[in-house]
């Protein structure tokens, strides 16, 4: 029997599907924000790299609040995205019948963080580095309505009711 309703029980593509896209969407982000916070923190001490420094040098950013400041805020938002992404399997929110809200928290401040990173960029008139986390931000956003289509919010069978 093909599996073309809501009623219809899932298939191993759908659980293939499923798994696949929420290991890769942990281990992504968990990974991308993991070293991102840890370089800023641990690594650098919350010390901005004298490349960082040197592009921010004559902005307002760099008098106020300071330039090692909001690169510490920065570290300290990306640890916070994986301290979310942490907090989300320990809910178990990867299990299909769980509703995925710190994972979805977790990306919202991703989107953020892009965000602010991008503010940064543009007012040194990086406009590389701009189009590089635009880019960014256009992936997780994507990634973010990736996990709206998940179960619990759709059904067990999601891929083989859209075939």
């Amino acid at each position: 029997m093909a599996a073309t309703g809501k009623s219809a029980r899932p298939t191993i593509l759908d659980h293939t599907a499923y798994w696949l896209t929420l290991v890769g969407v942990y281990f992504l982000t968990g990974v991308l924000f993991f070293y991102s916070g840890k370089t800023k923190l641990i690594d650098e001490h919350g010390h901005a790299p004298a490349t960082i420094k040197k592009q921010f040098q004559g902005t307002f950013v760099s008098t106020f609040p300071g330039i090692n400041v909001l690169w510490t805020i920065i570290g300290v938002l990306e640890f916070g995205i994986f301290a979310l992404i942490l907090l989300s399997l320990v809910r178990l929110e990867f299990l299909p019948r769980k509703a995925k809200s710190a994972l979805l928290v977790a990306l919202s401040l991703a989107l953020f963080n892009f965000a602010c990173l991008s503010f940064g960029e543009t007012t040194t008139g990086q406009l590389s580095g701009t189009a590089s986390l635009y880019s960014y931000f256009a992936s997780t956003a994507i990634i973010f309505m990736l996990i709206l289509l998940l179960p619990p919010r759709s059904a067990r069978n999601w891929i083989t009711t859209r075939l």
